[in-house]
């Protein structure tokens, strides 16, 4: 069994349907982060894989409603569905766990049209991870960021370097925020301890910044770096 960080309480509990590439990855950080994972596939060569790596896992059919209550679905708030390829499969155990009373259900899906038919029967949050990974890495091939995440409504978060002039000013000095319209988060140098930023946060040499804006804002600032 997978090491536990901390101690979960029974909100933490968070099932994950489905332990392919996307789900496996999801089941595995969960349960470094310390949360309670039951882990459900169909197969069991996954199903075997994974019994010594989450709390729980089984092999049962989880478009059917009936099973889900067997397992225990309904002691679980969370649950990610990972299936993607077959739609069928994604949209039934949406709707099953829909039906159990899961609260909050996040699911992948390999379209558009597949993500709406998610929401419509009852997925909370749609998830698109080919697409979601293949717009990051178009931002960082196509510009000086280190890391980027792009969230809802045109706002982004990313890692770039300090602006070459900034070793040794304050944040407030540099008037980033004046200058491109980004908030700096943090601060990192290699070596140390991220240090959360404050107008007076002095900028050592050869830093990374953790800044957050519209994704112009930032794609401009780190273009300046």
């Amino acid at each position: 069994m997978a090491e536990k960080t901390k101690a979960p309480t029974s909100d933490e509990n968070v099932a994950v349907i489905g332990l392919g590439r996307f789900g496996g990855q999801v089941a595995d950080s969960l349960t470094r982060l310390g949360h309670e994972v039951l882990g459900v596939d169909e197969d069991p060569k996954l199903v075997q894989q994974w019994s010594d790596r989450l709390t729980h896992v089984v092999q049962a059919d989880a478009t059917d409603e009936e099973v889900l209550r067997q397992i225990g679905m309904t002691e679980f708030g969370r649950a990610v569905v990972g299936i993607g390829t077959d739609i069928e499969a994604s949209v039934l155990t949406v709707l099953a766990l829909t039906e159990v009373g899961v609260r909050e259900i996040w699911a992948k899906a390999i379209s558009t049209k597949h993500g709406k038919i998610l929401r419509s029967v009852g997925a909370h949050h749609v998830i698109y991870p080919e697409a979601t990974m293949g717009e990051r890495v178009a931002h960082l091939i196509t510009s000086r960021m280190l890391d980027f995440i792009e969230l809802d409504d045109d706002f982004a978060i990313a890692k770039t370097r300090a602006p070459r002039d900034a070793a040794g000013r304050t944040l407030a000095e540099i008037g980033l925020r004046t200058r491109y319209g980004v908030t700096v988060v943090g601060v990192k140098k290699p070596g140390t301890d991220f240090v959360y930023a404050a107008p007076d946060t002095v900028l050592p040499g050869n830093c990374v910044l953790i800044v957050a804006g519209t994704t112009e804002q930032v794609q401009r600032f780190a273009a300046a770096t």
